[in-house]
């Protein structure tokens, strides 16, 4: 199937409404990681997600754009792959995964789905902000 993203980006933007992302999404994650906290009494995590585009692929996916209380990005390298070999270059983007997991049960258009309870989730690791997903800008292919 072609697209032509051209077009399809025209016809999206053409009343040139735009939503703002918060001016700091990990310190709101931050908050609401604190005022969960508070009021139910247990450990748990905040993951504030958006839709993007990707390079080279159509489509849109669920990531991370604010989180408190989890590692976002996981660094598996030296950890032993299926044959016991060494993982030489594998961080994954912990908190990227569980936005686009949610993304599935949240949805795109009018679901309504504001919030997305994810249950038995386990993770070690020191908390780490979403910004830490971002690549610095010398390493950064598109900016």
């Amino acid at each position: 199937m072609e697209i032509d993203d051209e077009a399809v980006a025209e016809e999206a933007f053409a009343d040139e409404t735009v939503l703002l992302l918060p001016s700091d999404p990990d310190a709101s994650a931050a908050a609401l990681h604190r005022a969960l906290e508070a009021r139910f009494g247990c450990r748990l995590a905040v993951v504030i997600s958006d839709s993007v585009g990707r390079a080279w692929r159509h489509g849109v996916a669920g990531i991370a754009v604010g989180a408190a209380g989890l590692p976002s990005l996981v660094d598996l390298r030296g950890a032993p792959d299926l044959f016991g070999e060494p993982l030489k270059v594998t961080l994954t983007g912990f908190a990227d995964q569980i936005a686009s997991a949610a993304n599935l049960v949240a949805g795109e258009g009018g679901e309504g789905v504001p919030a997305v309870h994810v249950r038995g989730l386990a993770w070690s690791g020191e908390p780490t902000p979403a910004r830490a997903l971002v690549r610095e800008r010398e390493h950064d292919l598109f900016r």
